[in-house]
């Protein structure tokens, strides 16, 4: 779920409004340039001059080159995440994941232009696309362990305050990169999806949640992949709300 938002200036203080901004800046121009001349031939003093930050800035965002153009928006997964942990507790696992994924791809039809050059470049350098296809699974994962965390919450009082923000450590929260990495996540990886501390003797994510953060992952993707494919004929919040109609009522088929 390495989407760009319009979410991400809204919130926050000042400082951490510019920081986004930043990255942000910095995304757009890796994609841009990469999708004008391909991605091998965009160095990261073209991404910093292109984005007006220097080189040693943009090293403040990403562990390299290729990161830019994959890593569109590095919190989205985790603001997911978190969204779906403080949905109300009556809601139904899907349902309280599409109302997370909903919010946060609110303002998807102004990424358009972006979103199909960000697919041109994957698709025109495989290493990128691998490279891409890693960090959805490690999204996956972060999700999946979520969602197991949301079912377990009604069972387990220590588990819903941590869920609801009450508790005493955050798991959810990621290191900032100019902060040390305690979660022992290697250069280039996403911290956040690594194990909290204390949580590594927990048992990994059953079936359901697994199955429903990949579904969840695979919904996105299709409705984006649908979207723009026919953007002049529907807005992208009637696709993503008919995908998760879809999902709820159990794929059935068509009407012929």
């Amino acid at each position: 779920m390495h989407i760009m938002t319009g979410k991400d200036a809204a919130s926050g203080g000042l400082r951490e409004r510019k920081k986004r901004a930043t990255r942000a800046a910095l995304a757009t121009a890796a994609v841009r340039l990469a999708a004008e001349h391909g991605a091998d031939q965009v160095t990261v003093e073209a991404i910093s001059a292109a984005a007006g930050v220097s080189v040693r800035t943009f090293f403040n965002y990403f562990d390299s080159r290729d990161d830019a153009f994959v890593v569109v928006d590095a919190d989205a997964s985790q603001r997911v995440r978190q969204a779906f942990l403080a949905a109300p507790p009556e809601l139904p696992p899907l349902e309280a994941l599409r109302e997370a994924l909903a919010a946060e791809l609110r303002e998807a039809e102004r990424q358009h232009e972006l979103w199909s050059l960000h697919a041109r470049v994957l698709r025109s350098a495989p290493h990128l696309l691998v490279r891409n296809l890693g960090a959805q699974m490690a999204d996956e994962s972060g999700l999946a362990e979520a969602i197991a965390r949301r079912i377990r919450a009604g069972d387990d009082p220590d588990d819903d305050a941590v869920a609801s923000g009450g508790g005493t450590a955050d798991p959810e929260a990621v290191p900032h990169r100019d902060q040390p990495d305690t979660a022992g996540a290697r250069p280039g990886s996403h911290p956040e999806t690594a194990p909290p501390e204390g949580d590594a003797d927990r048992a990994a994510p059953g079936l359901y949640p697994r199955l429903l953060a990949a579904v969840a992952g695979t919904a996105v993707r299709v409705s984006v992949q649908h979207w723009c494919e026919r953007p002049d004929e529907l807005s992208f919040a009637d696709v993503f709300r008919e995908v998760f109609d879809l999902l709820a009522a159990g794929l059935p088929a068509p009407a012929r």
